[in-house]
């Protein structure tokens, strides 16, 4: 009987539909695990394909070509230690979400998947079959359970794996980040310890895929759910852990336990993450976006240059005769401030003749927002012809109060690639800023100290389209319009649970409509980093189409 198991863990970064890469990541996992001599190498959840395939992993020649893969490394990790790695399993007709576990050039246990989350931004309902609950395999003499992801968020699978001979858990996850969701793991995987009397090992991947990011913060709980390992989030690594049978059981000995960051520096970390990895994982060196002077162009400069560096990142100032000096400074300043390459462009030449070309058609009109959305219109036309001509992706940098109420210009402002605030809220630009100017940590490519100008986050919000332009001109102040927002969108609230908290029903009923007759914007922009878990895309998915407004 063994006294010793040794788990190599392995927190790691897949790229989606590249099955040689992540087999590679993979291989090289095994060979760090037989290097100390481990009787396990476990990898996350559907890992050779990269995860959430979506309606990828319907396609047959992917998910045959994914079996096939997996069956190939088994063949080359042959000699040395059983590997675990989640993939797709098609079989009878039916397709899984299984783990694989390798050992000696086959596959010898094939675990499916039970539960499948059908919320938020997963739709395993529409993809895989419920596999059956199932029971645990042999590692050099040790019975493991792997109950994958969201099945170890309820007691069945877990207690079914106990109740077989289990004696260690190992929890593969695809799990992405949304704001504290990390409590609510910790939380399940305890319960989940105290039910079955086992030590549980929980493993997440890192790394950015379209808006999600996954954050690792991988763990090994002993019963009683004693913290005996936490890994950093968002860092891949691999880690080994070693096992003692003891009269009570298997005990993970003690090893690293990372101090996790707070909300705030988690949020922006993703920030950066989800850019980082959409640029390198699609292609793309190098990116733009128009640098207004403001406070929103102004942190997505600065997630930028702490995503790619300094010299892949060019800021263009594009100004109007609306344009103030104060603007003009600030613009030139973080620019200087960031080290990035500055370009100054100006629209009044080319939007002279625009209005020109429409003047004989806008005879007798009055000039409003259609002239204001020109200008808007124009600086996207003149910032994708830099992306076209460089080859560098435009950014854009509507934060998700404007988002949520299309305080935005569709094909203009609106236009680009990848939106690094998409999920953040005004009030949180402000405070993410100020603690960017405070903070820097070694994942951050760019410089130290006070990089967005005090003078940037103290002015007030203004698109600058025409004379004396605010925000809230247009908008309600923002501490109410987020307030209102993070009810209606982030809660589902009703329009009464507003006016019960406090704030003016004309107004609350003023933003639900401008949320409902803003949905086909929201439809065409761009992918943006996921913070919470009512990001516009995935999360929330509306009609376009909509007469529905609360009337309570």
């Amino acid at each position: 009987m063994a006294e010793r198991f040794k788990l190599t863990m392995a927190q790691a970064n897949p790229t989606m539909g590249d099955l040689e890469g992540n087999a590679a990541k993979a291989r090289a996992a095994w060979e760090e695990g037989k290097a100390a001599g481990s009787d396990l190498v476990a990898l996350p959840e559907m890992f050779i394909t990269g995860y959430n395939a979506q309606d990828l992993i319907l396609k047959p020649a992917f998910h045959l070509a994914a079996m096939a893969r997996v069956e190939k490394l088994a063949e080359e990790c042959a000699d040395g230690p059983a590997l675990a790695i989640g993939g797709p399993l098609f079989e009878d007709g039916k397709l899984y979400n299984a783990y694989f576990v390798c050992r000696g050039g086959k596959i010898v246990h094939r675990q499916r998947k039970h539960h499948l989350p059908n919320y938020t931004v997963f739709d395993e309902e529409r993809l895989f079959e419920h596999g059956p609950l199932g029971g645990p395999y042999d590692v050099n003499g040790v019975r493991v359970g792997s109950p994958i992801c969201e099945d170890a968020w309820f007691e069945d699978v877990c207690e079914t794996l106990e109740e077989t001979g289990a004696e260690i858990l190992v929890v593969p996850n695809g799990s992405p980040y949304y704001r504290d969701k990390f409590d609510r793991r910790m939380n399940h995987m305890v319960a989940r310890v105290i039910e079955t009397g086992l030590p549980l090992v929980y493993i997440n991947m890192v790394g950015g895929q379209d808006d999600q990011v996954f954050d690792g913060g991988s763990f090994v709980l002993n019963p009683g759910g004693e913290l005996a390992v936490q890994l950093p989030v968002f860092d891949e690594m691999t880690v080994h852990v070693d096992f003692e049978r003891t009269a009570d059981g298997w005990r993970a000995e003690h090893g690293q336990k990372a101090v996790l960051p707070a909300g705030e520096e988690q949020d922006y970390r993703v920030s950066v993450e989800a850019l980082r990895d959409y640029m390198g994982k699609t292609g793309f060196k190098k990116v733009l976006l128009g640098l207004s002077g403001g406070i929103d162009s102004a942190l997505v400069a600065t997630i930028a240059v702490d995503a790619l560096g300094a010299e892949n990142v060019r800021c263009v100032m594009l100004p109007s005769e609306y344009t103030s000096q104060g603007s003009l400074d600030d613009a030139k300043d973080i620019a200087e401030r960031l080290g990035v390459r500055y370009d100054y462009v100006p629209i009044a030449e080319g939007r002279q003749a625009i209005t020109n070309t429409l003047a004989q058609l806008f005879e007798g009109t009055e000039p409003g927002l259609t002239e204001e959305n020109i200008q808007s219109r124009l600086r996207g036309l003149l910032l994708m012809a830099m992306s076209n001509k460089f080859g560098e992706m435009l950014l854009t940098t509507g934060n998700k109060s404007e988002v949520a109420v299309g305080y935005a210009t569709i094909y203009g402002d609106m236009a680009g690639g990848y939106n690094p605030i998409k999920d953040m809220y005004k009030i949180r630009v402000f405070e993410t800023s100020r603690w960017r100017n405070s903070v820097h940590r070694d994942w951050m490519m760019g410089p130290e100290g006070e990089v967005i100008p005090p003078s940037i986050i103290d002015k007030p919000p203004s698109a600058e389209l025409r004379p004396d332009q605010k925000d809230e001109d247009s908008l309600p102040p923002y501490e109410v319009l987020d307030g209102i927002l993070y009810m209606l969108v982030d809660e589902d609230k009703s329009v009464a649970d507003c006016v019960a908290a406090g704030y003016d029903r004309e107004t609350v009923k003023r933003v639900e409509h401008l949320i409902y007759i803003s949905e086909y914007k929201r439809f065409q922009s761009a992918p943006g980093a996921r913070l919470s878990k009512k990001a516009f895309w995935m999360d929330r998915r509306y009609p376009i189409v909509n007469r529905f407004r609360d009337e309570s």
